[in-house]
């Protein structure tokens, strides 16, 4: 998933629902050198290019006129918290009501958290490894798939956001890669596998 993607739909004449990813955090920084790192539910902080990218992606709400959200969500984890506090900030929105909540965190990996892609491998082989991060309903160790993941956030979207969005409400979302990929699947109405296949 591209850094800080916006998803907008719309059900209502006035509802919008924006999505967005966390900017770069200090393990994604480590991806760079060591590869593919599973971070799940680690809480590692936004380096500064992460919060760069959380204030361009304000700036580019605030250029497309998007600086009146009634409600904000976000998950427990500190990297989607402070990229939404960042946003908030730079189109003047610090005081709108925010929940969080560990519905919509990233995809728990299990016992891959923490390995990189080659690491892993070593640990578990080539093909496993290929599986767990490529297929949807084969979850790692101790973790979840995204099927799971989906499982997860998904009650929580149907309970907490779609009737705002139904009622016309104006919503953003700050969470991270798979819990975002939960969501569009639903809204979008994609297959598991559709999802699993796409760059999304």
């Amino acid at each position: 998933m591209r850094r800080l993607p916006t998803f907008r739909l719309t059900l209502e004449p006035r509802s919008i629902l924006v999505l967005t990813r966390h900017g770069q955090s200090e393990w994604n920084k480590l991806n760079l050198v060591s590869g593919v790192l599973f971070t799940g539910w680690k809480d590692p902080q936004l380096t500064e290019q992460g919060q760069a990218e959380a204030k361009k992606g304000g700036e580019e709400l605030k250029k497309y006129g998007y600086t009146d959200f009634d409600f904000a969500f976000t998950s427990d984890l500190s990297r989607a918290q402070t990229t939404l506090a960042i946003i908030l900030k730079e189109i003047g929105q610090e005081g709108i009501s925010t929940k969080k909540d560990q519905a919509l965190n990233e995809r728990d990996y299990g016992e891959l958290t923490g390995l990189n892609k080659d690491d892993a491998r070593k640990k578990f082989g080539e093909e496993q490894v290929h599986i767990w991060r490529r297929s949807y309903d084969v979850p790692p160790p101790g973790g979840e798939s995204l099927e799971l993941t989906a499982k997860r956030v998904l009650p929580y979207y149907e309970k907490e956001i779609k009737p705002l969005v139904l009622e016309g409400k104006k919503i953003l979302v700050a969470a991270h890669g798979n819990s975002l990929r939960a969501m569009i699947m639903s809204l979008e109405n994609m297959t598991g596998e559709q999802i699993v296949n796409t760059g999304t």
